[in-house]
């Protein structure tokens, strides 16, 4: 499979060799929607925290007598039943959200990922990522140059420059290829890669 290479203008001046498994893989809608969801799933933390009928304010005195009111029998105001009552089921904070995601199946859906970008004109390849100094006015320059506004920069060693330079802009991401996830690929309209991104994520994944 022929990646793109653009020059520093966004221009296209030629191509690099990726390998089929990779970039040139059927596309398979149900193992991505699963990857994404699993992803995010992993992401989630346990924070929520529900009171259970035990744990809610509430006196133990019956409401009213059992017979004879005409309306239905109640024990306690803290039933699920009731306004301000506890749940029934309530969540906790230790309550674990993860699912598993086999290996094989991540490298294929990653590699479904990235093909279906190439397929779509949405990925491309630069030789290098650089930054002379951490100045988020210049880098936001080079981007603009390239011709893109929402971009997934994807390298093989994160500089520290361009990390500096590149964090405080909300449409840009730069992540180092090991660290690239499914959600950040299909969350940005452009994805691109160094050379040597692309040598990283083919020793990965393939």
């Amino acid at each position: 499979m022929e990646l793109k290479l653009i020059n520093a203008q966004g221009q296209v001046s030629g191509s690099v060799a990726g390998s089929d498994a990779l970039f040139a893989r059927e596309y398979n809608e149900a193992l991505v929607h699963q990857l994404v969801t699993a992803y995010l799933a992993n992401a989630r933390s346990g924070n929520r925290a529900q009171k259970n009928r035990a744990e809610v304010k509430h006196s133990t005195k019956k409401p009213w007598r059992q017979k004879g009111t005409g309306r239905a029998r109640s024990g306690m105001t803290s039933s699920p039943l009731w306004r301000k009552g506890g749940r029934a089921f309530p969540n906790k904070p230790d309550e674990n959200f993860s699912q598993k995601i086999n290996r094989k199946m991540y490298r294929a859906g990653m590699a479904t990922i990235l093909s279906q970008l190439v397929r779509d004109e949405r990925l491309f390849v630069i030789d290098s990522l650089s930054a002379a100094t951490p100045k988020t006015k210049e880098f936001a320059e080079q981007v603009k140059n390239l011709g893109l506004e929402q971009v997934l920069f994807i390298t093989k060693q994160l500089d520290e420059n361009v990390y500096l330079s590149s964090r405080n802009l909300p449409n840009v991401l730069v992540l180092e290829a090991t660290q690239t996830d499914p959600y950040s690929l299909l969350r940005y309209k452009k994805v691109v890669l160094t050379k040597e991104a692309v040598a990283q994520l083919e020793e990965q994944w393939v």
